[in-house]
Formats: C-alpha cells, sequence, structure tokens
C-alpha cells in the first residue's frame, strides 16, 4: 500500500463518503470493522454522552486518572485545529505516525467497504488505544448515543451529562426523544454503571435504564456537589465521601456539577474494578491540572477575551450565567463575535445571549452547513437584537480582528457560536503573535 501522509490520509477518509461533515449514523460497519480489526479493550471503557458538559467531564476524568498513575487513552471530537486533538494518548496527542499506521490498517480491512469520516478516524483511534496497553478508556460520544459509532463499543461505565435541544434532525424534536437515543449509551447490570448527571432528566432516560436493567445512579438522588464559596466543593455519592475538594481549574459556573458527574463515574468504576486505586491526592491534582480548549477560555486580559464553543440554547444559557458571574464582569461594553451553522437553532440562542452582549460582529462560515453573516442577522434580528448593534464580516478573522481594534481595556470580547468559529479564531489570534495552547 502507498505510503500517505496524515492530511493525504484524511482528504482519502473525507473523499469515501461525502466529506467530513457527512454523517450517517448506523453501528452495523462499526461492529463488522470492530470484529474485522481485533479491536477488544481490556482495560475499563468510560464513555461519555450528552448535549453540554462532554468536553469537561471527559477531560476531567483524563486528568484525574492520569495523576492517579494511570496510562489512559482519551477520544473526543470534534478538533479544534489538528485532527491529532481527537486522539490522547498517555497525555499527549497521537502522532502522526501512529495515527497513519492504524489508517493504513482500517483501510485494508474494510475492503471495500463505505465507511464515514467518523467511522473511520474512530476505528482507527479505538484500534491505537486497543494495542497501547491502557489501563483506562475515556470515549465521548459524538452525535446522540443510540446510532452513534462509539457506542458499538459496550462501556463499563457511561454517563449521559446533560440533555438539551441539539441536532432535532437526527435526535428528534424535544428533550424526550433526544434523552432516549443518549440512554442508549447504558448497558444492564451487573457489570455495568449507569450515571446521569442532568438534575431534571427526561422519563425516556430513567424509563429505559429501568427497561435494561441499568444500575443507574442520579444526581441528586445518588450523588451531589456541595459549593463552599468559590473555593472548595464536597463530592457525597453512595459510598464515595471527598470534601473540601479544590473547584476543578476550567472557568465557568457549571464545572462543579461536570466535575460531579465525573467524580460518580469514578465512583461507579471503582466499585466494579477495585484493583484500580485512584487517591484522593490524584482527584485533587485532576481537578486543579484539568484544562479544555474553547469552553469559556480567556485568552487575553484589557480587553478581556473569552473563546466559548457553545452553539445551542442549552449552552447559551451556560454562557449567559458565565458572562454574568462576578470573575468576568467588566466595566465596559461587551462585544460579541458570532459564527454559527445553518442547521442550529440560531435565533433562541441570540435571545438568551443578547442580554449580555452590546455589539455584534457577525461572522460567515464556510463549509456545507455554514450559515452566512446575513443569515445569521436575519435570525438575530428576530430575536430582538437591535439592528444598529450589529455589523456583519466575511470570515472569523475579520469580525475579531474588527472587535480587537474597537474594543477598550475595560471591554471584553467574546468568540462564539461553534467549534469551527472558536478555530478560526485560535488562527488568526496564532497569526497575529497572541499564542492559544491546545489542549483536550
Amino acid at each position: 500500500m502507498e505510503k500517505k501522509t496524515l492530511s493525504e490520509w484524511l482528504a482519502h477518509i473525507e473523499a469515501l463518503h461525502g466529506g467530513a461533515d457527512k454523517i450517517d449514523l448506523g453501528l452495523d460497519r462499526m461492529r463488522e470493522m470492530i470484529s474485522r480489526m481485533g479491536i477488544r479493550f481490556k482495560c475499563p471503557v468510560l464513555t461519555v454522552a450528552g448535549t453540554n458538559g462532554k468536553g469537561s467531564t471527559c477531560a476531567m476524568l483524563e486528568s484525574i486518572l492520569r495523576a492517579a498513575g494511570l496510562r489512559v487513552g482519551m477520544h473526543t471530537s470534534p478538533h479544534m485545529l489538528r485532527f491529532n486533538e481527537r486522539a490522547w494518548l498517555l497525555g499527549r496527542e497521537a502522532t502522526d505516525a501512529e495515527l497513519c499506521r492504524v489508517f493504513a490498517e482500517v483501510e485494508a480491512k474494510r475492503d471495500g467497504m463505505i465507511l464515514s469520516y467518523f467511522e473511520f478516524t474512530a476505528l482507527g483511534i479505538l484500534k491505537l488505544f486497543a494495542e497501547s496497553e491502557l489501563d483506562a478508556v475515556v470515549l465521548e460520544i459524538g452525535l446522540g448515543g443510540r446510532l452513534d459509532a462509539i457506542n458499538a463499543i459496550d462501556p463499563t461505565v457511561s454517563i449521559v451529562t446533560t440533555v438539551g435541544i441539539d441536532h432535532t434532525a437526527f435526535l428528534g424534536p424535544d428533550r424526550e426523544s433526544i434523552g432516549r437515543e443518549k440512554s442508549f449509551v447504558y448497558r444492564s447490570a451487573p457489570g455495568h454503571a449507569a450515571v446521569c448527571a442532568d438534575p431534571e432528566p427526561p422519563a425516556s432516560v430513567l424509563r429505559h435504564a429501568e427497561e435494561i436493567g441499568a444500575d443507574l445512579r442520579l444526581v441528586g438522588r445518588d450523588f451531589r456537589a456541595v459549593e463552599h464559596g468559590n473555593d472548595t466543593f464536597d463530592y457525597l455519592g453512595r459510598t464515595l465521601r471527598l470534601p473540601g475538594l479544590p473547584r476543578p481549574a476550567l472557568a465557568g459556573e457549571m464545572q462543579v456539577a461536570n466535575a460531579a458527574g465525573a467524580l460518580a463515574v469514578l465512583e461507579a468504576l471503582l466499585e466494579l474494578h477495585p484493583e484500580i486505586r485512584v487517591p484522593r491526592e490524584a482527584v485533587e491534582t485532576g481537578l486543579r491540572s484539568v484544562v479544555i480548549t474553547g469552553r469559556f477560555q480567556r485568552i487575553a486580559e484589557k480587553p478581556l477575551l473569552i473563546l466559548d464553543a457553545g452553539h445551542n440554547p442549552h449552552a447559551a444559557v451556560e454562557l449567559a450565567r458565565n458572562l454574568g458571574s462576578p470573575s468576568s464582569r467588566v466595566s465596559g461594553r461587551t462585544i460579541a463575535v458570532c459564527g454559527m451553522l445553518k442547521d442550529k437553532d440560531r435565533m433562541h440562542v441570540a435571545g438568551i445571549v443578547k442580554g449580555s452582549v452590546d455589539l455584534w460582529r457577525l461572522a460567515s462560515l464556510t463549509g456545507p452547513r455554514a450559515s452566512t453573516a446575513d443569515d445569521l442577522e436575519a435570525e438575530f434580528l428576530k430575536a430582538g437584537v437591535p439592528e444598529e448593534a450589529v455589523k456583519k464580516f466575511g470570515s472569523v478573522a475579520e469580525a475579531l480582528r474588527f472587535a480587537r481594534e474597537e474594543a477598550g481595556s475595560a471591554d471584553r470580547i467574546i468568540v462564539f457560536g461553534s467549534f469551527v468559529t472558536v478555530s478560526a479564531a485560535i488562527e488568526s489570534l496564532r497569526a497575529s503573535g497572541i499564542p492559544v495552547a491546545i489542549v483536550p
């Protein structure tokens, strides 16, 4: 087989089945390929599903487990700038050589089978993890749960972080239908545990867990976090009690709730695998050192510059809450640089955030699912955003450059609306000499 670079492999994979944006749900191909490739995990697998909070939960689990001295692999999506960000192995990005090797194996084993971009790349990453003698694997569900490619792997512990309205064309129009899709990451007890960190879980989640006989752990009933000011919180689980833990290093008002969900997964893991040792010191270190890109991430001060990949109404509520928190308030104006995909609820998002924003700098994105700035303006005006507060730009880079030039030292700039938007902002900032680290 001709040797390819990683960029050549990714171009080949995109061409197979309609490009990287093509979504094709179904597990038959994944299960067949997993069998052909001999992908098996001897270590525990932790699967993370949900509308929001998945990335933070994955990052906290990986950080805590690695702080305990364990060999950990973590698969998340999408990536910001480099595909390698999707595969974290032993605390680092997978190398080009590692990814090329496993992609060549997927290509050899598929024998003409057409795979989507996500299926092909996920298979390669799963194969890399399976042969790396890991102690634990953390897998983020890309879309929904029931038919997502990652759900072809049976988890040891699975969590639904939150259930909100997103991807309605694939998952259904309301929280009940979306919750049902996500609940299929759960498996029957014994030998498996299921966690739900949504404080108001849809009845469909509870019903499916009961139907399959899952060991379901609910926030507020089986575990909870009790906050003590801005510094510490207590984790109170079924059997695990961890008082006085440090707040996670991640910015955002919901991060303690996300930490509670991650610790509930950890508690279940330790019950199912008592040979795994995670001392309190590792939990503290993991929470203090956890980092993640694009989740209310502060990049610069005076003016304050924040990146947030939130792109649905549930995330918009959290964004507005974070913008109103004392730690991120400013005496000046708030300038929003926003780009969104056209299949998102743009009007609802604008309606939620508009009270926290003074000026809007709307950017056209690229790709088949992208909104133009004109499209975005039309939706935002419907939500009540004043027309005089809006300016439109052909790209995120142009919008961000304009916002940075007009912002005073007492102002703040929030870049949000999509992973695509945040990725473009990071590239623009790096080009202008502002370093932005990419972390899981």
